[in-house]
């Protein structure tokens, strides 16, 4: 006998309908997988075949061949087991079934006919549900994740046999699993904990409200990695759709903590220096997202920056550009999404003090301090729209009582921004001045004469590129709306151009 049901898989970022085909015929027994699986699916046969013996039902030693259709699609994971049983125990007759073409089967088997919780079940439902499927049969420890996604029915099983009970018309779940919505971020650190560095501050709500990519340079010691750790608290909180997003990410990346809570608050990532091309950007046989992707909508952090391998950071370049990764393999090109704010910081030179000699000597050699300096190359810092040197701080400010702004005080100013932002862009994919076009720049900011003088004097002086020349105009235009302007002045320049100079202090 032949039956077919639906399962699926993960492929990106992306949950995958894959068609589960069982066919039962006389013959030497044997169970065949087909249809490209990778070693986790070849080896559902086993965990199949122990988990039907073990829920009370027969495993039948027949022919049995099953197909993952597409056939030419790379299969990969445990969460076919489920469907694959099912399909034997409607194959072979033990179970009756009505029509299965709206219901999808996830779930990875125990021997014992358990099932296991699975990672990307967010995805895998988004996509049944824009597929059509009515019916989600899925780990009862995947459930409240499930939830997340409206119009559909969820049937969470803690078994096989509870499964089969479930069509047999023996037991029906209870109630239902309910959305754990996280409430507003609390967070332990706050910028009044910084003192001084009221520049540095300034800077960082300018990006922050513009979703600019930032470099913060000074002396060991100055506050860089606290003040960037500090930018998360604040960003805007996300919208519903943002939310969704980032954990469906983190759902495939099998990082979400509590299953079932949707994250609202903004990923901060911070790899290590020594993390490779593929760990950054993604990468592998079928490709896996990778940093800049795990910070979709939040913050890739990079302390110490020229410690990166130059091979790294150079991928950079296409996704600060494009706002997305594509990686292509010989059996698939996928795109990642990487709408993100690039927070970096570093040295001005190896030891740490070169231009700051009156905390201590520079003991770097000038070929030392060049080649540093080289791994961040011109193109790379021309997609850095800001660049704020973070001095150190004294005595009599680190040790005054005067506290600085809060994180909300500034948080407000950042939202008032970014709705200003909003109302500009509506209707278009994007909503922030980082990601104007080329014809959006020339709409929205436009300069009145003393602004263009000012700005053509910064051209010729600092010897700067048309992509610099951009992001000058889409800071200043992020500084206007922080003022509640609608016109750019020669003020707002001004401020935008002093974010740009210190590439010709450290790279001249």
């Amino acid at each position: 006998m032949y039956t077919k049901l639906y399962s699926a898989s993960v492929l990106g970022i992306d949950g995958r309908l894959v068609e589960v085909e069982v066919d039962i015929s006389n013959g030497l027994p044997s169970f065949d997988i087909v249809g490209l699986p990778d070693s986790a699916v070849r080896e559902a046969k086993d965990r199949v075949r122990a988990a039907i013996k073990n829920s009370e039902a027969h495993f039948p030693l027949q022919r049995i061949t099953t197909n993952l259709a597409p056939a030419d699609v790379k299969k990969e994971g445990s969460g076919f087991d489920l469907a694959i049983a099912l399909g034997v125990l409607i194959a072979s007759g033990q179970l009756t079934a009505d029509s299965l073409q709206r219901t999808l089967f996830i779930g990875e088997l125990a021997l014992d006919g358990s099932l296991r919780p699975l990672s990307g079940v967010l995805a895998m439902v988004m996509a049944a549900r824009e597929a059509g499927i009515e019916e989600v049969v899925l780990p009862a420890a995947n459930a409240a994740e499930g939830a997340l996604v409206d119009g559909l029915r969820l049937v969470p099983v803690v078994s096989l046999a509870q499964a089969v009970a479930y069509f047999r018309g023996e037991w029906r779940p209870t109630g239902g699993p309910t959305e754990q919505m996280c409430e507003e971020s609390v967070f332990s650190v706050d910028f009044a904990d910084v003192q001084g560095q009221s520049h540095v501050k300034r800077a960082m709500e300018v990006a922050a409200a513009g979703q600019h990519n930032l470099l913060l340079i000074g002396p060991p010691g100055s506050g860089k990695t606290m003040l960037a750790r500090r930018i998360p608290t604040i960003l805007p909180k996300m919208s519903l759709q943002e939310s969704l997003e980032v954990t469906k990410i983190c759902s495939i990346a099998g990082l979400i903590k509590e299953r079932g809570r949707l994250i609202t608050e903004r990923p901060f990532r911070s790899p290590h220096h020594t993390i490779s091309t593929a760990g950054l950007v993604g990468g592998g046989t079928v490709p896996k997202p990778g940093e800049v992707s795990l910070a979709h909508r939040g913050v890739l952090f990079l302390d110490e920056l020229p410690e990166f391998s130059k091979t790294v950071l150079e991928v950079l370049r296409q996704p600060l550009e494009d706002r997305e990764v594509t990686l292509g393999r010989a059996r698939a090109v996928l795109t990642f999404p990487a709408e993100l704010m690039l927070v970096a910081s570093m040295n001005p030179c190896p030891c740490g003090y070169f231009g700051y000699e009156e905390d201590r000597s520079c003991t770097c050699t000038p070929h030392q301090v060049s080649r540093y300096r080289s791994k961040i190359s011109g193109p790379l810092l021309d997609r850095i729209d800001i660049h704020i040197e973070v001095p150190k701080v004294d005595f009599k400010t680190l040790s005054g009582a005067e506290t600085g702004e809060s994180s909300t005080a500034i948080r407000d100013r950042v939202n008032r921004a970014r709705e200003r932002q909003a109302r500009r862009f509506q209707g278009k994919e994007h909503s922030t001045n980082s990601t104007m076009s080329t014809a959006e720049i020339r709409e929205h900011c436009a300069l009145d004469k003393e602004s263009r003088q000012l700005m053509k004097q910064a051209f010729d002086t600092l010897g700067l590129s048309a992509r610099a020349h951009d992001r000058i105009l889409k800071v200043a235009r992020t500084i206007a709306d922080l003022a509640g302007a609608e016109q750019i002045s020669a003020a707002h320049i001004a401020e935008a151009i002093r974010y740009r100079a210190l590439d010709r202090k450290f790279w001249e």
